[in-house]
């Protein structure tokens, strides 16, 4: 389903936020070019998860660089810079996740990408933005969860802070990138106007908590008081969160304790008549739960909860999800190839268009494996 067939983006990004927004143009049907140093290229190449290494790259390159080719210049080379430069006079989107100031030192600003290509949609993610006393902090995921006080709503109320263990804050920043880019394509088809896009992790990091920041903000400035049992949601009373079963665990999400506590056939429940106390009794309320829950097992408290439609879920590890019959459904397994046969399974692209999936075959690139053919594409010597 190409529907950015003919959209050209050049990826200058490395590790995960821009790589992952230029994939998701690539699963779109964009032709990615992947401009890496001859020396190493991403580092993201190196960086592993478990140790995995795959064809001589990180599982980690090859999760977020499929449907990419790779073209090998050294940006501090004039030779190399001028051929970069004969790419992006035909670009479509240009993608950076460099240090602020590092763009302008190689004289690959938007100012002077656009004096060679003024239909351009330069798109550069940065840590903090370019002002300010934190724009020269490294943009890590851990060090931005921690600067914006994601792991003071995860764990109990107390435990230390817990961070989220996924790249969450490159993720939104990801997915911020994409939704601009697509949108500066839109107005470009309409007015041939390119557009310079900055995203900074900060600000998608708090846009991602809106409904917490806005509860704070309108709150009185109270912090997020976290449950001392099985938190889930600082800001959300009880039954909500993950307990213990005879067998397994079983999650509760929000509804009625009243209703909770007939169908469970718990009569402490049944005290807290008053909504209101839900949230400023929920340690009290949870812990009932948790002495309750432990009498029956999971699949025992499913029959009764779900055909009531109270919301519940079992709660699975990675082995048992993908082992489960409603995964044959969602389908989100694939497998990509490298142009030398090297192949993994991966995710595919979440997005289903016109009621079909988007699946892709084609692998990460190997360093640089592109260089010589997009020079003579592009009459590039």
């Amino acid at each position: 389903m190409n529907m950015l067939d003919g959209i050209v983006v050049l990826d200058f990004s490395q590790y995960l936020s821009g790589p992952w927004a230029a994939m998701r143009l690539g699963d779109l049907g964009a032709r990615v070019i992947k401009i890496e140093s001859p020396k190493g290229g991403d580092g993201c190449r190196r960086l592993t998860l478990k140790n995995i290494v795959i064809d001589g790259d990180s599982s980690v390159f090859h999760s977020m660089n499929r449907n990419k080719e790779s073209y090998a210049a050294n940006l501090k080379d004039e030779e190399d810079i001028r051929r970069v430069k004969k790419l992006i006079e035909k670009a479509d989107v240009m993608i950076s996740n460099f240090r602020p100031g590092i763009m302008e030192k190689l004289g690959l600003d938007y100012e002077k990408v656009k004096a060679i290509n003024p239909k351009i949609v330069y798109a550069r993610i940065t840590g903090y933005g370019n002002e300010g006393c934190w724009r020269h902090k490294p943009g890590q995921d851990l060090l931005l969860q921690s600067l914006t006080g994601i792991p003071f709503l995860n764990g109990n109320g107390d435990q230390d802070p817990v961070p989220v263990g996924l790249a969450v804050v490159d993720m939104f920043t990801s997915a911020n990138t994409v939704q601009a880019v697509l949108a500066a394509l839109i107005r470009r088809s309409k007015t041939g106007e390119g557009a310079d896009i900055e995203i900074s992790m900060i600000e998608a990091a708090l846009d991602y908590q809106f409904e917490v920041v806005t509860t704070y903000l309108n709150d009185g400035g109270e912090l997020p008081n976290r449950s001392k049992v099985n938190n889930a949601h600082s800001y959300l009373g009880a039954p909500y969160g993950i307990y213990k079963t005879q067998d397994s665990y079983i999650a509760l999400s929000m509804g009625s304790i009243i209703q909770l506590g007939e169908l469970l056939e718990c009569e402490a429940l049944k005290e807290y008549q008053d909504p209101k106390t839900w949230y400023t009794c929920r340690d009290e309320i949870k812990g009932i739960l948790v002495n309750h829950m432990l009498k029956k097992t999971t699949r025992a408290w499913l029959d009764v909860l779900e055909p009531a439609d109270y919301w519940c879920s079992v709660v699975y590890n990675m082995d048992e999800l993908m082992k489960h019959e409603g995964m044959k459904y969602v389908d989100m397994v694939q497998t990509v190839t490298r142009k030398n046969g090297a192949s993994i399974k991966t995710t595919r692209c979440p997005m289903r268009i016109d009621g079909q999936k988007l699946f892709s075959s084609v692998g990460s690139p190997v360093l640089g494996e592109d260089t010589d053919a997009i020079n003579k594409e592009f009459d590039i010597i």
